[in-house]
C-alpha cells in the first residue's frame, strides 16, 4: 500500500469521530441559524420556518447584542493583555536560576487552572461581597470605603476580569516556562560577556526567541477569552445592569431561557466570525512584524 492511503487509513477513526461529533453538529447548527427554531418548532417541527438571513439581521438591529458584543471586547481587550504580562512575569520567576521549590510553586500557580470554574468563581464572590467580604475588609483597614465590587457596573466587569486572570494565567505559564527553557543559555552568555544588561537581555533575546510561543499563547487566550460565560453566569447572572452580560451569555438567555433557538445560533457563527477575523488580524500581524 501507498504511505498515503495508509495515512488515510490510521487518520480515519479519528476523522469519522470529528465528522460524528463536530462537523455533522456544525453543519446542523448553521442550518438552524437560517430558520426560526423556537419553543413551538421543538414541539411541532410543522412550526419550523425558514427565515434565511433574517436571524442576522435582527442582530445587527439589536442594541442588546452589540452591548453584549462590547462588554466582551472589552474583557478580552482587558483581560487578555493582563493574563498574558501576569504569565510571562511568572514563567520568568520560575526559570529563574534563584527561584527555588520551583515544582512547588509549578504547582501551585497551575491548581487554579484544574479547579472547577464554578467553584472557584462561588468562593470570589464571596471575596468580593460588598458587606463582609475580604476584599473590603482589606480597604477598611487601610481606611477607605468600601466597594460595591459585583454590584457596581462600572466594578462589575472589572473584577470579572481580575478573576478570569488569577483563573487562567496558569496554563499559559506552563507553555511560556517551556519556551523560555528552550532558549539556548550560549546567548544569555554572550549577551553578558558583550555588557548586555537583564533588560537588554530580555528585550533582545527572550522576547525574540518567545515570539512564536506568545503568538500561540496570545491566539489561544484570545479565543478562550472570547468565549465568556462562566464567570458572569455565576458571579453577576449577566448584571448588574447587564453590564457583564457576554454574547456566550446572551446566547444561551436566548437560546436554553426564551427557546430562541435560531437566533442563538445566529449568535454563536457571529461570534465565530469576529474571532476568526480577531485571528487572522493577529496572524497577519505577527507576519508583517517578523516581515519588518
Amino acid at each position: 500500500m501507498k504511505a498515503s492511503r495508509v495515512a488515510w487509513l490510521f487518520l480515519a477513526p479519528a476523522l469519522l469521530v470529528l465528522a460524528v461529533f463536530f462537523l455533522l453538529p456544525v453543519l446542523g447548527a448553521l442550518a438552524l441559524s437560517f430558520t426560526d427554531y423556537d419553543l413551538y418548532a421543538l414541539a411541532d417541527l410543522h412550526n419550523l420556518r425558514f427565515v434565511a438571513l433574517g436571524n442576522y439581521w435582527a442582530l445587527l438591529h439589536r442594541p442588546q447584542f452589540w452591548a453584549a458584543l462590547g462588554h466582551t471586547f472589552y474583557f478580552v481587550a482587558v483581560g487578555v493583555p493582563l493574563s498574558l504580562a501576569a504569565s510571562l512575569g511568572a514563567a520568568l520567576l520560575l526559570h529563574s536560576p534563584l527561584a527555588r521549590c520551583k515544582a512547588f510553586f509549578r504547582a501551585a500557580l497551575f491548581a487554579p487552572v484544574v479547579t472547577t470554574a464554578v467553584a472557584t468563581a462561588v468562593v470570589w464572590r464571596y471575596l468580593f461581597n460588598t458587606k463582609y467580604g475580604w476584599a473590603n475588609h482589606l480597604l477598611g483597614m487601610l481606611g477607605l470605603h468600601p466597594v460595591d465590587w459585583l454590584g457596581d457596573p462600572h466594578w462589575a466587569m472589572p473584577t470579572i476580569i481580575l478573576f478570569a486572570v488569577w483563573k487562567n494565567f496558569g496554563y499559559n505559564m506552563i507553555i511560556l516556562l517551556a519556551g523560555l527553557q528552550a532558549v539556548p543559555a550560549e546567548l544569555y552568555e554572550a549577551a553578558r560577556i558583550d555588557g548586555a544588561s537583564a533588560w537588554r537581555q530580555f528585550r533582545h533575546i527572550t522576547l525574540p526567541m518567545l515570539g512564536p510561543t506568545l503568538l500561540m499563547v496570545a491566539i489561544l487566550t484570545v479565543s478562550g477569552y472570547f468565549q465568556l460565560f462562566a464567570e458572569p453566569y455565576v458571579m453577576t447572572e449577566g448584571g448588574p445592569l447587564e453590564s457583564t452580560t457576554s454574547v456566550l451569555y446572551l446566547m444561551y438567555e436566548d437560546g436554553f431561557q426564551w427557546w430562541n433557538l435560531g437566533v442563538a445560533t445566529a449568535e454563536a457563527f457571529v461570534l465565530f466570525l469576529v474571532m476568526f477575523a480577531v485571528t487572522a488580524a493577529m496572524l497577519r500581524l505577527s507576519r508583517r512584524g517578523e516581515a519588518a
